[in-house]
């Protein structure tokens, strides 16, 4: 029987190189969980290189719409949730009662979820697999909702937190490339509100599964 292939794993310059991108991006990429990466027991990043070669398929930027426009939406996204958050005079009710382990849990499926919207608007292909994992993202943070003991409405209120954020930053991209920005931003709207309506819909049904299982019980 023949061993299959071992993966080939590329320093984060390479793979930098690669995907023609800055390392200190590709950084923030994996840091954010948009990439998958390896840290080695020295703590250097590395990358193997068929998820590096998937990504340059994936990410040819969608007509009219710039990788540049992408990539300033999700920094501006991230930076005004935190300005929302340490301007609030007290913490959200989602927020409030999670202790420290419950936090990293959710820190982990909000790295998790911007990473697939990141793809999911820059991509130019077959959405459904992108779909498929906003559903299994979806379903997780239910899952975890319900296990800190979270009523539905809260953690809804705590995933349209996070979409109202995604949106404003898309909307308040300057127009830097008229006439065709226009319709850039508004394509990137559209897809936002597409990938997120998916997750949505799988918290929701998330909770129908467990409240059956319940009563099944």
């Amino acid at each position: 029987m023949e061993k299959s292939p071992q993966p080939v794993y590329l320093s984060l310059s390479a793979a930098s190189r690669l995907l023609g991108v800055h390392s200190a991006t590709l950084r923030r990429w994996a840091d954010s969980g948009v990439v998958p990466v390896y840290i080695t027991p020295g703590g250097h990043r590395r990358f193997a290189r068929s998820d590096i070669e998937a990504l340059v398929a994936q990410t040819a930027p969608l007509p009219g719409q710039s990788q540049t426009l992408v990539r300033t939406w999700a920094q501006r996204a991230l930076e005004q949730a935190r300005t929302e958050l340490e301007r609030r005079e007290s913490p959200p009710v989602w927020l409030i009662n999670l202790g420290q382990d419950e936090r990293d849990i959710w820190r982990r499926v909000s790295q998790q979820l911007m990473g697939v919207v990141l793809r999911y608007v820059s991509y130019q292909g077959d959405d459904e697999p992108l779909l498929n994992q906003a559903r299994a993202i979806g379903r997780d943070y239910a899952a975890n909702a319900r296990r800190m003991g979270m009523p539905l409405a809260v953690a809804l209120e705590a995933a349209l937190f996070f979409r109202d954020s995604l949106v404003e930053a898309a909307m308040n991209l300057p127009d830097t490339s008229p006439p065709s920005s226009t319709t850039s931003n508004t394509r990137l709207l559209r897809r936002i509100s597409q990938v997120l309506n998916v997750v949505q819909i799988a918290v929701a049904a998330g909770y129908e599964d467990s409240l059956v299982v319940e009563r099944q019980t």
